[in-house]
């Protein structure tokens, strides 16, 4: 038999942390000590509260039927009463919140709502790969909006051509951003929300790392800023803030209207996210603010010593104001697939090349802060014997 591929599918690329993935595997199979610093994934445990809550939920015999529609009562009430407290943003349980079983679902399946074939999608880039991805398969154009660092890693919104625009339905934007980790300010947002409303785009932002920051310094919501819900919707994930990224438990804020497009994509393509998950998710954002914070405690100790030491070996870093990234240039404007390459086979440490975020990211590498203070030195002594 010969398998044809469709033609989205021949778009896209394969996808970047499974072959970091891959990569990793073959070389732990063959004996070699590797130092993670790829793929953003917490080295942290869930929280036992957490943990005890899910575990109550299982014996719930209501919670083994489908799931289907916005989520239970309880966690939607759970997000209102955490993004009042957290954020000071009121939010209607009924119609302006969506569970998601993860972000990342809710952001493929958002094009299917809104992008017709030949129709643009505004993305970021260097930039989450899903953003694109979902666009391509979804029979989107992608039109690049680069973060450069000229421009501060924020987009421009004025090199987007009057052509493009005529054709824009969505824009992603990412803050805290992964991989730069700049976090946006509410004037940028301001900014942002004009443009989007000026257009008539439908404007999606992903805040995954809202929770993980430094400094005592927390970012806003894109939900914060005066006009953001007549444009767009936020996505939150607890994957990030409560160390739970295999639970797949998210959700999606903001316009009732936007919410219910993807609402309708969803009733089509899945039954939603198991209740169980759903009640301890619930119990984890009415109860973790004390967890969240022994989290950025850990994260800021690691962020403070890697960075540290990396400007001592005189690697020009991105300080991060927020997330577990650190965006680094790379030595002797070596290429990024070099640059990451050298770093696991003689050094035996898993980076990110920055080029598999977006032509923007070449000449950078990202490193992801999972691993504890111990391995951080492991990986700097390794480094330090390391020539470019």
């Amino acid at each position: 038999m010969t398998v044809n591929y469709a033609e989205t599918f021949k778009k896209l690329p394969p996808y970047l942390f499974a072959e970091i993935d891959k990569k990793k595997k073959e070389l732990l199979d063959k004996g070699v000590d590797i130092i993670n610093f790829g793929i953003g994934d917490p080295d942290l445990p869930t929280p036992k509260f957490i943990l005890d809550a899910m575990k109550k939920a299982l014996n719930n015999p209501a919670y083994h039927q489908y799931p289907f529609g916005k989520g239970l009562k309880i966690f939607r009430n759970a997000v209102t009463n955490w993004y009042q407290h957290r954020f000071n943003v009121n939010l209607s349980p009924e119609n302006e919140i969506h569970a998601l079983i993860g972000s990342k679902e809710g952001i493929t399946h958002l094009a299917l709502a809104y992008v017709n074939p030949g129709e643009i999608v505004l993305c970021p880039e260097p930039g989450y790969p899903a953003y694109a991805s979902s666009t391509w398969i979804n029979h989107g154009e992608v039109h690049f909006m680069p973060l450069t660092e000229k421009n501060n890693f924020f987009p421009d919104f004025s090199q987007i051509s009057s052509d493009i625009l005529k054709k824009a339905k969505v824009m992603f934007l990412n803050s805290p951003n992964n991989p730069t980790s700049q976090v946006y300010t509410e004037e940028q947002f301001k900014k942002a929300i004009a443009f989007a409303k000026k257009n008539n785009i439908v404007l999606a932002h992903d805040a995954a790392y809202t929770e993980m920051y430094y400094d005592g310094k927390p970012p806003i919501s894109f939900l914060e800023v005066e006009g953001a819900k007549e444009v767009g919707v936020e996505f939150h994930s607890l994957s990030k803030t409560y160390n739970m990224t295999g639970w797949r438990i998210a959700f999606v804020v903001g316009n009732p209207d936007i919410i219910a497009g993807l609402a309708r994509i969803k009733d089509n393509f899945d039954s939603g996210v198991f209740s169980a998950i759903q009640e301890a998710a619930a119990i984890a954002m009415n109860n973790g603010d004390s967890e969240c914070k022994k989290m950025r405690e850990i994260y800021q100790k690691r962020r403070d010593l890697f960075v540290s030491e990396m400007q001592k070996m005189g690697w020009e870093v991105n300080i991060p104001e927020a997330t577990f990234y650190v965006w680094a240039k790379t030595p002797n404007k070596i290429s990024s697939s070099e640059c990451a390459g050298k770093l696991l086979e003689e050094c035996g440490i898993v980076v990110t090349p920055g080029n598999g975020f977006g032509p923007s990211g070449e000449g950078y590498i990202r490193f992801a802060l999972t691993v504890n203070e111990n391995r951080i030195m492991q990986a700097i002594a390794r480094m330090k014997k390391l020539k470019f």
